[in-house]
């Protein structure tokens, strides 16, 4: 696998390396040891998947301490912009960003350790999107920012007025308004 820093400490995109010929292809998804020594030693406990239509934006989201998780996502059908907010108290890069497009062609994952919130919106007409994490879900530690919020600077690729969105995701705090637990 092929690990890319982007410009946050803490983010990273892996690549992964896909064998194709007349049959289709073929990559190893997940390798605990090569992810160990190129990444970061971690281990997974949950694997999530969820489905959705274009236009649906979900996020930002994280969980509070103790229960911290650190997440690899990727696309496994359709396509996906992925981004992770900093919202590590004294990181330089406290509230910037990083946006990755995952889709099932690219095969790209997205590595996201603990200190960020993390959001997607489908690009493609339905999109199945799956992640791992190091953390059990706990609904008390569920904490989130406003993904609207004209100060992270965040092109969605999808006009607000048309995205989707829970109603939880509406009601979360801007980053002025937030007080970070990290």
């Amino acid at each position: 696998m092929n690990v890319i820093e982007t410009s946050i400490k803490g983010l990273l995109i892996i690549e992964p390396r896909v064998f194709k010929d007349a049959r289709g292809y073929f990559f190893e998804s997940f390798s605990q040891r090569e992810f160990d020594e190129k990444v970061y030693p971690v281990q997974f406990v949950q694997d999530n998947e969820s489905m959705s239509v274009r236009g649906v934006m979900r996020g930002l989201h994280f969980q509070r301490p103790p229960y911290t998780q650190s997440k690899l996502v990727r696309c496994v059908r359709g396509a996906v912009l992925d981004v992770a907010v900093d919202l590590r108290k004294g990181s330089p890069t406290f509230g910037q960003h990083v946006a990755v497009e995952l889709t099932e062609d690219n095969h790209r994952q997205f590595f996201i350790s603990k200190g960020f919130a993390h959001g997607f919106a489908v690009l493609s007409d339905e999109a199945v999107f799956q992640y791992k994490c190091d953390e059990f879900y706990h609904p008390e530690a569920d904490g989130g920012i406003q993904l609207c919020d004209p100060s992270l600077g965040i092109d969605w690729r999808i006009p607000f007025a048309d995205a989707i969105l829970s109603d939880k995701d509406t009601k979360q705090p801007f980053l002025k308004d937030f007080d970070s637990p990290f």
